[in-house]
Formats: structure tokens, C-alpha cells, sequence
């Protein structure tokens, strides 16, 4: 079973982190999505993902994670040491969210926007829907 992650398809730092699980994830498990598209719009209907989520959800088992839980479960099945992240998911959800929405609210300022997407090379643009 695929797992999706939708992201913020003009914000660099969104575009840095599709990037970086792609390098981490030879073996697929994972499906990208701009939660711009008419892909993104649709699942964000599907699983009542409200329209003031603009950072990273994964859609995993009939589920969608937002903002720290999505990014710690990401983290969870990535190649290397990166698993190990995972027991931050002890940490109380408030605080964790905390941290995460203050990096999601400078990301902008810190990293900048786009103008375009990135157009992967064929092996990977299979990946994105």
C-alpha cells in the first residue's frame, strides 16, 4: 500500500523536503502530491483535511497526518537512521506541533517561494500524482 504525502508546491522548504525523502525512500513507499492540484484538492476533500493546512500531510492506512505526526510517520520509513525521529511521537502532540507550526510559519521568510515546480526526471515524476 502507497503511502501519500501532500506538500506546499510553491514553498522551497516543501520542495527541499519532497527532495530529501526521495532520497531516503528507495523502496517507494511513498507517492507526492501539491496540495495545489486538482490530485491534492481532491484527497483534502476525501479525508477533511481543512483548507488552512498548507504544510506537509501523509495520507497513510485510510488516515491523513498533519503537520508533526505527518512528518515524524514520513520519518518512520525512510532509509538510515531516520526511523529513530519516530520516538519524538512521545512527545506530547501540542508541543511538537508548536515547534513544527513555527518553522511552517517562517517558511516562507527563511526559504523563500516559487514560481515553478521542479520537473523530476522520469524514474521519479512516476512517483508524483
Amino acid at each position: 500500500m502507497k503511502r501519500i504525502v501532500l506538500f506546499d508546491g510553491e514553498c522551497n522548504f516543501c520542495d527541499a523536503s519532497v527532495q530529501f525523502i526521495l532520497k531516503r525512500d528507495p523502496a517507494a513507499h511513498f507517492l507526492f502530491a501539491s496540495l495545489q492540484s486538482e490530485t491534492g484538492e481532491q484527497l483534502k476533500k476525501q479525508y477533511h483535511i481543512p483548507d488552512d493546512v498548507d504544510s506537509i500531510v501523509l495520507i497513510e492506512k485510510g488516515k491523513a497526518y498533519t503537520k508533526s505526526s505527518a512528518a515524524l510517520h514520513i520519518a518512520k520509513k525512510l532509509d538510515g537512521l531516520w526511523h529513530l525521529l519516530f520516538l519524538f511521537i512521545l512527545v506530547p502532540r501540542p508541543i511538537r506541533d508548536a515547534v513544527y507550526d513555527y518553522v511552517a510559519k517562517n517558511r516562507y521568510k527563511w526559504f523563500g517561494k516559487k514560481d515553478a515546480c521542479m520537473l523530476p526526471p522520469p524514474e521519479i515524476r512516476k512517483r508524483f500524482i
